[in-house]
């Protein structure tokens, strides 16, 4: 349910085949919402890529008290890159080897960020130049990769990185529970800490219960408690238990996520993502609420742009910022090979 109906203004037409226009009493059907699920991921990176690293004041200075209200450039960040590279290593795997043709398409990605452009005789995502572009790259991901991507490197690690390019394995899955499952274990590559897998396995499972049609707070609900089922879990539950509870209490807007963290470490990256979901229905000023902060604006705003078009589909999200983002003709090539292999 959103609390505005949008219209297209002129200028801002889509470059893929012409989407329905939004609905809020008609429920998308899935192709809409694995094709809204990747824009919105990419929409979400693209506001928060333009104040990454920037501190709530500075940010204030910039853009105003109202926050990153503007899509001044469409770049997107490492986290939009994996998120693709995840989407395609499912597509590629046979069934039972997930995990291993995951592995293949992170090493992939890693050789994106280590060399100047695709090298002859390449394929599928790594033959595309603009994924060549090196956009700030998590150091565990680039550290883990370059060790081989062996299960359980990097122990200590539970940066968001992890979960930022998880939203494909809940797009995908036979089950959510299957979605967790196969998330938490490829976290694994590059992030060995516990807790980073699970906050990577609930935002798959809530991609899941979304694409499934699943309400919001439902998917969120049903997350928690599969979380609580296992102390190992705990600091996501937490985590996520304290932003259904700001959620119940202070509107998302700019800055007034600061009291889940700042979004560096995986729970609190999905906590904020979960408080803007949980906090208003309408999906721009979510999206603004999620990336208007002092910390990893990108991530928190991906996280939530996947959630948000999981739940509400392409048509929902601003269409402005849907047809200025980068990469969007490759993203809707790969929603429309997903919606076809979905179990």
């Amino acid at each position: 349910m959103l609390s505005i109906t949008q219209s297209r203004p002129r200028g801002t037409e889509f470059l893929w085949p012409e989407r329905p226009e939004y609905n809020p009493r008609v429920t998308p059907p899935p192709d809409d919402r694995i094709l809204g699920c990747l824009i919105g991921g990419a929409i979400g990176d693209a506001l928060g890529y333009q104040v990454e690293f920037d501190s709530w004041p500075q940010i204030e200075r910039e853009w105003g008290p109202s926050g990153v209200t503007e899509l001044r450039y469409g770049r997107v960040s490492d986290d939009t890159q994996m998120t693709l590279f995840t989407a395609e290593g499912l597509l590629e795997a046979v069934e039972g080897e997930e995990f291993a043709s995951v592995r293949r398409a992170y090493l992939r990605w890693y050789d994106t960020q280590t060399k100047p452009m695709p090298p002859m005789g390449s394929r599928g995502l790594a033959a595309e130049p603009w994924l060549y572009m090196r956009r700030a790259p998590g150091n565990a991901c680039l550290s883990g990769l370059a060790k081989g991507a062996e299960p359980g490197v990097n122990p200590q690690s539970k940066g968001c990185g992890t979960v930022m390019r998880s939203a494909p394995f809940g797009l995908l899955a036979s089950s959510p529970d299957a979605a967790y499952e196969l998330a938490r274990q490829c976290s694994a590559l590059t992030h060995g800490h516990p807790t980073a897998g699970a906050a990577a396995g609930a935002f798959a499972m809530m991609t899941a219960h979304l694409l499934d049609g699943e309400t919001v707070q439902k998917a969120v609900s049903h997350t928690m408690l599969h979380l609580r089922q296992s102390l190992d879990r705990s600091e996501t539950a937490d985590a996520l238990q304290r932003a259904f509870e700001l959620a119940g209490n202070v509107p998302p807007g700019p800055n007034s996520c600061a009291p889940l963290g700042e979004g560096w470490i995986a729970e609190e990256a999905l906590a904020i993502a979960v408080y803007c979901l949980l906090g208003t229905d309408d999906v721009r000023r979510a999206l603004v609420a999620a990336v208007s902060h002092g910390g990893d604006s990108d991530s928190t705003g991906a996280i939530l742009g996947n959630l948000l078009g999981a739940a509400y589909g392409c048509a929902a999200l601003p269409p402005e910022w849907a047809a200025q983002v980068e990469g969007r003709e490759t993203m809707a090539g790969l929603a429309e090979r997903m919606a076809a292999a979905r179990p």
